[in-house]
């Protein structure tokens, strides 16, 4: 059973730097499959004409900003998206419908843009804190291996130990898990921001 915890947890351990190579990522660090974009560029989720100076504009409009927050929640359905652009659109007079649009997308892509650059530095963070915790679940295991080959051990203290490290193992384990999911978190945040500008897009006015 101890040979088993400790190659258990030098499985564990190896996991991370694997997935960042997998990605081809630059940063050696990066724990996901998916690869590390810092941030991103309008020109990457904006497939319309260019946005208007006024677009940076778009939080001295309390209409707009009330929008903003409601379409970058993601409790809001992509319908229910659609249908609130719809209703905005018919508010506005018909020569500001392009340029009260162009501030919602840039609201829209400073926000998402943001919230995704968080999670990314949460994702680091929460890759570092797991490597640590490799590193010592590593000593532990070789520790236990060191006193398993004593024969002068206390078998009631191997035995503790033991049952300690495959504790923390699985803890560990539940963690990667954990990091798996939340890898995901800025693709969903970006392709979020992609149909949302779609949705923009197609009721700009054509000029």
């Amino acid at each position: 059973m101890r040979k088993s915890i400790i190659v258990l947890v030098a499985a564990g351990i190896s996991m991370l730097p694997d997935l960042a190579v997998a990605a081809g990522n630059n940063d050696p660090d990066w724990p996901c499959i998916q690869r590390k974009v810092p941030e991103l560029s309008v020109a990457q989720v904006w497939s319309g004409d260019a946005l208007p100076e006024t677009a940076k504009e778009w939080n001295k409009d309390a209409a707009v900003t009330q929008l903003v927050d409601e379409l970058a929640a993601r409790r809001t359905s992509m319908d229910a998206a659609q249908k609130q652009l719809e209703a905005f659109v018919t508010t506005l007079p018909a020569d500001q419908a392009g340029e009260k649009l162009a501030q919602v997308f840039q609201g829209l892509f400073e926000k998402l843009n943001r919230e995704r650059e968080q999670v990314i530095s949460g994702i680091a963070r929460y890759a570092g804190k797991q490597r640590q915790m490799a590193a010592d679940l590593r000593k532990k295991a070789s520790d236990i291996d060191k006193l398993r080959r004593d024969t002068n051990a206390d078998p009631t203290e191997l035995e503790k130990q033991g049952d300690q490290l495959k504790w923390e193992t699985r803890v560990f384990e539940e963690r990667v898990q954990s990091l798996s999911y939340v890898c995901e978190v800025p693709t969903i945040i970006e392709q979020r921001l992609y149909g949302l500008s779609k949705l923009i897009g197609q009721l700009m006015p054509k000029s």
